[in-house]
This record gives structure tokens, sequence and C-alpha cells, in this order.
């Protein structure tokens, strides 16, 4: 089965094929869950790794349910965290999770996807139900997760509620009765967790297949928004189309592996040839596939236009003259959200990396007349036309 091979050789390690074989040939429509932090609701390219696996089984014909993690956002995976995170309110949370559904399926087919949010089941839960969870679960196999052994070794803070996030996320498994579950490996213990609860629970436990991490940007971290080293699925085809060329060439490969359907001894050749060129196929193909073949042509032409230091067509207009006529050049890179307050925009200004009409703004009190429109530049590749 084709499909089943796609899945089983892009996985970092199943718990167990012998179990997926046999779930798989039984016939049954198979319930396959992913779970989300709705934390940061904007997905990048690292979230699509597994994304891309669910779809190969809904053309399998089963059945996907990707849960928001809309309760357990309210205490936040710690895993691989030093420091305990802080949690969000439920409303923050809910609002978040919005969004997921319209990303998602930009990959998974709307038709067979089911969206969940955890606190369904988990909001009501009384007191009794929580002990009832905790008596299956000792504090010794809590701790052999490797960032709670680390802190708790550590003398560093370690929560109770931060305790219960892996028998939280490991009870979806269990008000779902999920038949397979997957996810990054950095969360292959919280997915054993609820392997476990199954039996547990008396149900038949769940296939765990876990799955690489992508690089972000920087080569070194995983792809994260928090490192701002990250591609968005939902981020503007220009703004997709810069950033890929800006993919280290030592991890070029594995985005085409990771992240598209092309054929890797194309990709090989490709890079061999012209790490250039290979980063502009890349480039191509994630816009092919977020945004249409058709906003290619667009998109490359404004990365052209900027590599050679010209300020790109059609870029975004902002109307403030009517609220102000003069404004310092501080005020006003924190005004258009340039810059997140005046310390940072003043470093911008420092280190000459703001422009006004294509000349670099040298002065901190420089003051910005507003009554013709001026475009305003920071770096390479951030421009506004203000009006």
């Amino acid at each position: 089965m084709k499909e089943l091979e796609l899945i089983k050789r892009k996985a970092v390690q199943i718990f167990s094929v012998e179990e997926l074989e046999e779930k798989i040939k039984s016939g049954k429509k198979l319930k396959i869950k992913l779970g989300a932090d709705p934390s940061r609701p904007d997905l990048h390219l690292g979230h699509t790794v597994v994304l891309r696996v669910l779809k190969h089984f809904q053309d399998m014909g089963h059945e996907v349910v990707f849960v928001i993690g809309d309760f357990t956002a309210m205490i936040g995976d710690p895993s691989g965290k030093s420091k305990t995170r802080p949690a969000l309110t439920f409303e923050d949370t809910r609002r978040a999770g919005e969004t997921y559904f319209k990303q998602v399926t930009k990959i998974l087919d709307p038709a067979k996807t089911t969206i969940t949010y955890n606190s369904e089941w988990l909001g009501k839960m009384n007191f009794k139900d929580i002990i009832d969870l905790t008596s299956k679960y000792t504090v010794a196999r809590i701790l052999e997760r490797d960032d709670f052994k680390n802190r708790y070794e550590n003398n560093l803070p370690l929560s109770m509620h931060e305790l219960l996030y892996p028998l939280m996320q490991g009870y979806d498994s269990v008000a779902l009765n999920a038949d397979i579950e997957i996810g990054g490996t950095d969360q292959t213990f919280n997915l054993l967790v609820g392997r476990e609860l199954q039996k547990d629970y008396g149900q038949e436990r769940q296939v765990v297949l876990t799955f690489p991490l992508l690089v972000g940007l920087d080569g070194k971290e995983k792809m994260s928004k928090s490192l701002d080293n990250y591609i968005g699925i939902d981020e503007a085809p220009e703004i997709m189309y810069e950033k890929a060329m800006k993919i280290p060439d030592n991890c070029l490969l594995e985005y085409f592996k990771l992240t598209t359907d092309i054929e890797l001894e194309d990709a090989k050749k490709w890079i061999e040839e012209d790490v250039v060129l290979a980063h502009r196929k890349y480039a191509e193909e994630i816009i092919k596939m977020y945004h249409g073949e058709d906003k290619i042509e667009e998109a490359e032409l404004r990365y052209k236009q900027v590599a050679k230091g010209k300020i790109p067509n059609n870029i975004q207009e902002i109307n403030i003259s009517n609220e102000e006529k003069e404004i310092s050049i501080c005020d006003l890179l924190v005004k258009v959200k340039f810059a997140p307050s005046k310390s940072e925009a003043k470093r911008m200004v420092q280190g000459k990396g703001v422009k006004i009409n294509g000349n670099v703004v040298e002065n901190l009190s420089e003051i910005i007349t507003l009554e013709e429109p001026i475009t305003l530049q920071f770096g390479k590749n951030k421009f506004l036309k203000i009006v």
C-alpha cells in the first residue's frame, strides 16, 4: 500500500509497526489524532510535516481528528522547556483555536477533518475524575520525562500543574478512543502516556508515530514562531519566497523531503548543480501549495527588486496623515508596528536599517512630515507606503 509505505518511511519511531499494520489491515475506518496547543495559532512549515502525514491517512479513507488543546494550553506544554511557561486564558485559547481550521485545510480535506477542543471533556471533569486519572500514573514514571527530570535534579521550579500536562494530553486519546496518534519527536513521552492510559481505561492502545522536527531558518533550532526562524503557511507569497531563499544550503534537501512532494532525486540534482536555483524551485513549490501557481511570478519579481536594492511595486499602504502631519521617526516605527517599542525603534535607527524614500535615517530625533506620501523601509524586505 503506497500511502502506508510513505508514512512508515517518514516516521522516526512507530509504537509499534506490527500494530499499525494490523489496524490498517482490519478494514476499519480508523480515528487518527493530532493535538496542538493554540498558544501560537499561526501554523508554519514545521507543523506541515505531520499534517501531510494526516493527509496520507485521509487518502486511505481514515478519519482525522485535529484536537485544539484549548484547555491544556491554560497550563502550557513545558516540553523541552527549562522553566514554567505562562498559562493562557480560556478566551485566548478559544480565539486562537478558531484560526486553525482555515490553515490546516490548506493541506487536509475539510470534508474528512473533524476539529474538536479538549475543553469539551477536560472542562467537565470533577475532582474525583482527576484523582482517578492521576492514580493511573506514578510520579517516578512522570519524572522519566527528560525536561522534568532535569529541572527536578537541578532544583529548578517544577509545578504540580505541569506534571498533569502529559496526563491531560494522554486523556484526550481516551476521550476520543483514538486508534492512531501522530506528533513530533518532542512529543514522544506525552503520546506514549496516552497509549498507556487507554489500556488502563480498558481501550485498545493507540499506535504512536513520531516524525522529525523541521529545523528553522537559523539552521540550528527547530522551526518556531517564538524564535522567528519560521515560514508561516498563511504568510504572503512574497514573504514566503524571500524566507525560502534564506534556508541554509545544508538544510534545503530536508525541507524538500519533509514539506513537499518533489522527488528527492530531482531535489538533490538541483542542489548539486545550482543551489540558488534549488532555493527558487523550493520557493515556487511552497507558494504553489499554499497560495496557487499564479502567485509565483509576482513574488519572484518582488524578491528580485528587493535584492537589487529597489523599492518593490504594490507595497502595502497605510493612511495616518489624517491623524498627524508630523511625527518623530521612532514614534512612526512604533505606530506602524515595525518596532514593538521606542527603545527597539532607536536600535533600528542606530543600526542604519531605517530608510525614508530610499534614504537612510541617521538622526534619532528626525521629524517626518506626512503632507506627501512617503515610503518607509526597514532592512531589505519590510516596506510600507504612508499616504
